[in-house]
Formats: C-alpha cells, sequence, structure tokens
C-alpha cells in the first residue's frame, strides 16, 4: 500500500539529528519555552520573513491567541471559509464571538473576496482566511475588502508553510497569521506545536504574555492568560527539520507536476495555482462525482487517499444553532462531495508516484 503520508521515513531519515536535539534538550532541562524555543523563533522567523514569532503549543492555541490579541469577543463576528478543519471556528467560539461563513473561491478554495464583502456587518471584527492544501489566498484581495472597514485579518497559515503569493510568503501578509506544526503538516513536530507570526512587536509582546499565564514576571499576571507555551524538545525536533524544508518543498511540487501533467486528459478535476502564487502542497487534491468508486479503486490497487474534508463546517452538528443549511454555500458543499486526496509526501519514490499515475489513470480506463 502506498500511504497518503508516511511520517516515519520522514523520521528515520533525520533521526540521528533528532535523537540529538532531544538528548541537548534533556541535558539543558529547558523544557517549557526556553532556548530551543527563542532559536527556532528566530530561525521561523527568518525563513518566513516576518519579524516576530511566538511559539505555543498548537495551532489552535495561535489563532485564539490571534483574536484576542485584536480585542475580539463576545457580541463579534468573524468571518471564515466553510472549508477548511474546525480549528478555524473554533478561534471565534474560544473569544466568545460568533463565527460567520462565508464561500470559497472555486479555482484556489481559498476564501472568496466577494463573499467576503458580501458576509461583512457592523459586529464584524476579523477575517479569517486559510491558505488551504498549501495554496496561499487572495490577501491582497481581502485586505482590500477589509480596509474599506477598518477590519484586521489573520491568515490560517496551518497548511502552507512556505507558501507565497505575489512574492510575500504567507505569514506576512495579514495583522497576523497562525502556523500549525501538528505531524502531519509539512513542517511537522513530534507532537503539537503551533506559532503566531506578526511584525507588530506590540502584538508580539502581548502574545508572548498570553502564552504565559498572562505573565512576564514569574507570579505577576498582567490579565487572564493562557498556559499555551511550546515545549523546548518540540522547537528543537522543529528545527531539525527547518532545515530540511525547502527541499521537501521542492519535492512536493515535483510531485504534483508530475500529477498535474500525467492525469492532465482525464475526466479528473485537479488543482489549480493561482497567478502569481508558489503552491507548496500540503495535500494535492483531485475532485471527482464518482468518488465512492474512485476510492474503492484506490483502495483496491494499493493506493492510499483521504478526503480533507468531508463535511463543511456550516454543516457540522456542533454549529446547527447558527442556523445554516444545505445549499448556503455551494462552492464549499461541491468540494466537500467530491474531493480527495492522492498521496502526498517529500519522500515518495519516482516508482511510487509512477503507481499512483497508473492506478488513477485505470480507473477512467486510460
Amino acid at each position: 500500500m502506498i500511504p497518503v503520508l508516511d511520517i516515519r521515513q520522514q523520521l528515520a531519515d533525520c533521526r540521528e539529528e533528532i535523537d540529538a536535539a532531544v538528548a541537548r534538550v534533556l541535558d539543558n532541562c529547558a523544557f517549557c519555552l526556553g532556548p530551543e524555543v527563542e532559536a527556532f523563533e528566530c530561525e521561523f522567523g527568518e525563513y518566513v520573513g516576518c519579524e516576530h514569532v511566538v511559539g505555543v503549543n498548537s495551532g489552535t492555541s495561535a489563532l485564539h491567541l490571534a483574536l484576542r490579541l485584536l480585542d475580539v469577543g463576545p457580541g463579534d463576528e468573524v468571518i471564515i471559509p466553510p472549508m477548511t478543519f474546525i480549528a478555524t471556528g473554533w478561534a471565534a467560539n474560544y473569544v466568545g464571538a460568533k463565527p460567520v461563513f462565508a464561500d470559497i473561491d472555486p479555482e484556489t478554495f481559498c476564501l472568496d473576496p466577494a463573499q467576503v464583502e458580501a458576509a461583512i456587518t457592523p459586529k464584524t471584527k476579523a477575517v479569517i482566511p486559510v491558505h488551504l492544501y498549501g495554496q496561499a489566498a487572495d490577501i491582497d484581495g481581502i485586505r482590500a475588502v477589509c480596509a474599506k472597514h477598518g477590519i484586521p485579518v489573520v491568515e490560517d497559515a496551518a497548511q502552507s508553510h512556505g507558501a507565497a503569493r505575489g512574492g510575500r510568503n504567507v505569514g506576512t501578509l495579514g495583522d497576523a497569521a497562525c502556523f500549525s506544526f501538528y505531524p502531519s503538516k509539512n513542517l511537522g513536530a513530534c507532537g503539537e506545536g503551533g506559532a503566531l507570526t506578526t511584525n507588530d512587536a506590540a502584538l508580539a509582546d502581548r502574545a508572548r504574555v498570553l502564552r504565559n499565564h498572562g505573565s512576564r514576571e514569574r507570579y505577576l499576571h498582567e490579565e487572564v492568560g493562557y498556559n499555551y507555551r511550546l515545549e523546548g524538545i518540540q522547537a528543537a525536533i522543529l528545527r531539525v527539520k527547518l532545515k530540511r524544508l525547502e527541499a521537501w518543498t521542492r519535492r512536493r511540487q515535483a510531485i504534483a507536476q508530475t500529477y498535474l501533467s500525467e492525469l492532465a486528459d482525464l475526466p479528473l478535476a485537479l488543482p489549480r495555482v493561482a497567478e502569481g502564487a508558489t503552491h507548496v502542497w500540503h495535500q494535492f487534491v483531485v475532485r471527482t462525482d464518482r468518488r465512492e468508486d474512485f476510492t474503492q479503486h484506490l483502495q483496491a490497487n494499493g493506493v492510499g487517499h483521504a478526503i480533507h474534508y468531508p463535511i463543511p463546517m456550516h454543516l457540522q452538528p456542533c454549529y446547527a444553532e447558527l442556523g445554516n443549511q444545505a445549499g448556503d454555500f455551494p462552492v464549499s458543499e461541491k468540494l466537500a462531495a467530491e474531493c480527495l486526496s492522492l498521496p502526498m509526501f517529500a519522500e515518495l519514490t519516482d516508482e511510487q508516484v509512477a503507481r499512483v499515475v497508473r492506478t488513477v489513470r485505470g480507473f477512467f480506463g486510460a
């Protein structure tokens, strides 16, 4: 079976250096924050091209912090796309705000600026575009809409380490940005991890206080905070992997290019790269209205697959009280009904990629 993702292979390729990094933390006993976290924050900031990085314990925590930093709270609204992982919605809930959905662009699968504008009300206090599947959203278009209303933009960059649009990296395009280092991400820890990035020194300073129980001085708490600290061991591991991220991204891009060229003649909707965008291919998502038969064919022929995501957020039971119905966001619903992720990770061999292509073509009799 060719897996849709193989973390074991990635770890095997850098295990010796990871073991040494973990041993370094065990020797210095700086398990929560500390020198490894500080070093990773500096190195990731250089990679992204932003001035401030605040390491936290998950991408979900980073999203929550971002809305706290912007003083979003009860009675406010936060616009998000329906087609993403649920954590994007949690950020609004955690601060007592209401998630408000706006549909996605059918070409990029990212938040549609025109739909954002239609969803804005006097209660809108933030917009969270998601750089979905590794493709950068149209932040310029979204920011142009938001600027007219004085609304800040928080990037959800959990799936897009290294992606860019118009020559600018994600993580630098909004008022703040949030990254996840969940193990399955393009840059993944060996456990949970995340980061908030910003070019605003005041936001970064407050984020560091909030992540550490609202404290910059031990036992003195400036405001209600959280235990959102990034662990030293995870930071040390991320430092090892960060050095390899560019090479891993180039390999993902090469695999994606093979898929795009070898499957182009099939009755299968392939992903498109937005003009001026650098896609990092967290997932390679195809679409077909024959998904059930297609998945059975892949499974029978030893090719792994996944569905990201089968139920759009506005149709999740936890959001039933918002009153959204099927048909409200047709682009997201169509993607959820037809999408399927093919194997995508840097360690895929050329032989495995060729087998995926043959298997896909075989389903369509090509």
